[in-house]
């Protein structure tokens, strides 16, 4: 499976226009270019939650199945942002556990140089 062409033809996260930069051996990398249109604030860019979001879980998708070859449906996902993301964003994951029913997936979300948000999905891998 050619990981970075299955993301990109992901609509949702095209539309958001998340790249999947980097998916082999459970590690990811992406990034999200923020614009005006995903921002929470109507004054400053800065990054709604659901944006940072959902880069952490599609990022944390594509570590594991870099691992799988296979869509790897998301089963749950907590985050904690740490930071408000106030330029472009990079995610990196990191295949925590592979079992033969799950897989879960730590995430680190940068706006820069600052790290805004922790993420850990648990995705369904068989």
């Amino acid at each position: 499976m050619d990981i970075e062409a299955f993301f990109e033809s992901m609509p949702f996260a095209d539309l958001l226009g998340i790249e999947v930069t980097e998916a082999a051996d459970g590690h990811a990398e992406g990034s999200l270019a923020m614009r005006p249109d995903l921002s929470w604030n109507e004054d400053r860019v800065m990054a709604h939650g659901g944006v940072t979001f959902t880069l952490a879980d599609t990022v944390g998708g594509a570590a594991l199945v870099s691992l799988v070859d296979q869509p790897v449906p998301t089963i749950d996902m907590r985050i904690d942002y740490l930071e408000a993301g106030t330029g472009d964003l990079t995610a990196t994951a990191d295949v925590v556990r592979l079992g033969g029913d799950v897989g879960v997936v730590d995430v680190d979300v940068h706006a820069g140089d600052t790290h805004i948000a922790d993420a850990r999905g648990v995705y369904k891998t068989g």
